[in-house]
């Protein structure tokens, strides 16, 4: 029954990233090119909400639908971040999509994603056989 609840929950999520555009390649070469503020505000309403999450999160110690507590871990920064930031930007930017829209994009019928997604499946596998390398 709680898979149900996630697969609501994923296809609400997907209808509002439909609805408001944050999936459209045309958006994004929008942004990337400081063409249209269409995106730099939909992230500027994400990043306050996650945040004021986050607080509530630890501060009324919210826990999971398991009942377990939810951790937020520290994260160091390390150069890989930046390297990682780059490759993801230079993908984000050439395809026109990110890892969220990418499930919208296919459930959309927007066959020519899964050659994106086919990358973004690569790129997870590269990056954990590399992982153990590239924080040292």
């Amino acid at each position: 029954m709680k898979n149900i609840l996630f697969l609501l929950i994923g296809i609400v999520f997907g209808l509002a990233l439909t609805k408001g555009e944050a999936v459209s390649w045309y958006r994004m070469q929008e942004m990337f090119h400081f063409q249209s503020f269409h995106m730099y505000g939909i992230f500027m309403t994400a990043i306050p909400v996650a945040a004021i999450s986050i607080l509530f999160i630890r501060r009324f110690g919210i826990r999971s639908i398991d009942g377990e507590a939810i951790t937020i871990p520290e994260k160091k920064f390390h150069r890989g971040i930046i390297v990682g930031g780059l490759i993801f930007g230079f993908g984000w930017a050439l395809t026109g999509a990110c890892p969220g829209p990418l499930y919208a994009l296919l459930g959309g019928g927007y066959s020519v994603t899964l050659i994106t997604f086919a990358a973004a499946v690569a790129g997870t596998w590269v990056y954990a056989r590399l992982q153990p390398r590239l924080t040292r």
